[in-house]
Parts: structure tokens; C-alpha cells; sequence
């Protein structure tokens, strides 16, 4: 039992690099995303129910996390039609993410991306998009998520310049440890 959050993490990362191969937007497309996202709620929480969270858990959740939104990425970029503003948003928002990696890894020595509110909040908003996507102007859903992802990379960035420890589970900057 308490191997199950990491086995289902690491079909997240299995099913995530199905979704190179498959349509973009396709029914099977949106059903392993579908999956994948579920997954990524259902490991946490069987982890923190069974009293099986780890720092090794943790850290593979995170890594199947990168690998399906940047399978995700790679698989939507060709068919979208994306503002050139949000593009350069979005390789902000990188870099702010890619600084924040690079302090936790010369303060701590590891690698880590922390499970704020924010992080959450960003993951559920992109997430939705692809279902969104036939409804709502992609520029109006690029202006959204690039908002409060740009709020998330800020806070962990803050976070992690500020923090004397790492705090993987640090919730915000908001709400005392």
C-alpha cells in the first residue's frame, strides 16, 4: 500500500509520453490527459491517507508533474495559435521557474518544486485549458493562466530566496509554517 502513490506517479509519466503519439485534442488525447491529471491528485492523496509521503514520493510527483505538462506542451504548441505576447510571457514565467530551480539546487544541493497554492492553482488552470479550449479565445485563456502562473513562479521564488530550509510542502508566503 504505501508504494501505490509512487507507482501511480510513475504511470503519470509512462501515460504522459503517450500523449506525443496521439492526436492533439482527440477523445483517446483528452482521456490519458485526463487520466494523467487524476493521477496527479489521487497520489498525493493516497499518500497523505496512508502515511506514506516521502521525500523520494515528493520528488517523483514533481518530476512526472514536468513531464506531462511539458508533454503537454510539446504535443499543443504545433496545432495552437498563440499570441506572440503570451509567448514571451510564457518563456518569462520559464525563466522565473528555471531561477527558482537553480537557488533551491546552489542553497539545498537537490532538486525541488514546491506544493503551494499557487503551483496548485496554476496546475488546475492549465489543466482546464485543453477542455477550454473550443470555447473560450485562447488569448483570453493565455492572459488567465499566464496571471496567476506569473504569481505562482513570483511567490516560490520568494519563498525559496527567503526560506533558511527548504519547505517542499510550504503552502504560500501568505499563511504561517
Amino acid at each position: 500500500m504505501k508504494n501505490i502513490p509512487n507507482i501511480i506517479s510513475i504511470l503519470r509519466i509512462l501515460l504522459s509520453a503517450t500523449l506525443f503519439v496521439l492526436k492533439p485534442l482527440t477523445l483517446l488525447f483528452l482521456l490519458i490527459y485526463s487520466i494523467c491529471g487524476f493521477s496527479d491528485i489521487i497520489d498525493g492523496y493516497i499518500a497523505r491517507k496512508t502515511n506514506s509521503a516521502s521525500r523520494f514520493g515528493s520528488i517523483l510527483d514533481s518530476i512526472a508533474d514536468i513531464i506531462f505538462m511539458s508533454s503537454v506542451i510539446i504535443a499543443l504548441l504545433p496545432i495552437l495559435l498563440i499570441p506572440i505576447k503570451i509567448l514571451i510571457w510564457i518563456m518569462l514565467i520559464t525563466f522565473a521557474r528555471i531561477v527558482s530551480l537553480l537557488i533551491v539546487y546552489f542553497k539545498y544541493h537537490t532538486f525541488a518544486i514546491l506544493h503551494t497554492y499557487a503551483n496548485k492553482a496554476t496546475g488546475l488552470f492549465l489543466f482546464c485549458c485543453p477542455y477550454l479550449f473550443r470555447f473560450v479565445d485562447i488569448t483570453i485563456l493565455g492572459y488567465v493562466v499566464c496571471a496567476i502562473a506569473s504569481l505562482s513562479a513570483i511567490e516560490e521564488l520568494v519563498i525559496n530566496i527567503t526560506s533558511k530550509e527548504l519547505l517542499r510542502n510550504n503552502t504560500s508566503i501568505f499563511m504561517k509554517q
